[in-house]
């Protein structure tokens, strides 16, 4: 691999998680995310009441990913070499906490609108 092109990287994906569970993870985040901007746009404001909830579920949300992420390659956290497995595991920690907070703060403004 000599260039890190937007192809390869899905390409990659696609043979980690499957072409097929990739896809749908893929649409699962553009649904969420087009709800999180509904809500943002339809709200006007942010409820802070809400995002501090958002918050609480974030270690949640990056425990789970790390542990999807290894179900997936069937690894371990033994099989970590490096400072570099470490940097990629802080980042799908990261984007699994960040993830969860979207998801719940959408839910919980679509479930309760703001008065």
């Amino acid at each position: 691999m000599e260039e890190m092109t937007f192809g390869t990287i899905v390409a990659v994906f696609e043979e980690i998680f499957g072409r097929g569970l990739f896809w749908i993870m893929v649409a699962l985040a553009a649904i969420v995310t087009l709800g999180y901007v509904y809500v943002l746009i339809r709200d006007h404001s942010i409820s802070w009441r809400k995002f501090l909830l958002a918050q609480l579920s974030m270690p949640i949300g990056a425990i789970a990913a790390v542990w999807f992420v290894l179900g997936m390659t069937s690894s371990s956290l033994g099989d970590l070499g490096g400072p570099v497995d470490v940097v990629v595991f802080l980042g799908i920690a990261a984007a699994g906490a960040v993830g969860i907070a979207i998801l719940v703060y959408t839910i919980q403004s679509l479930v309760r609108p703001k008065q």
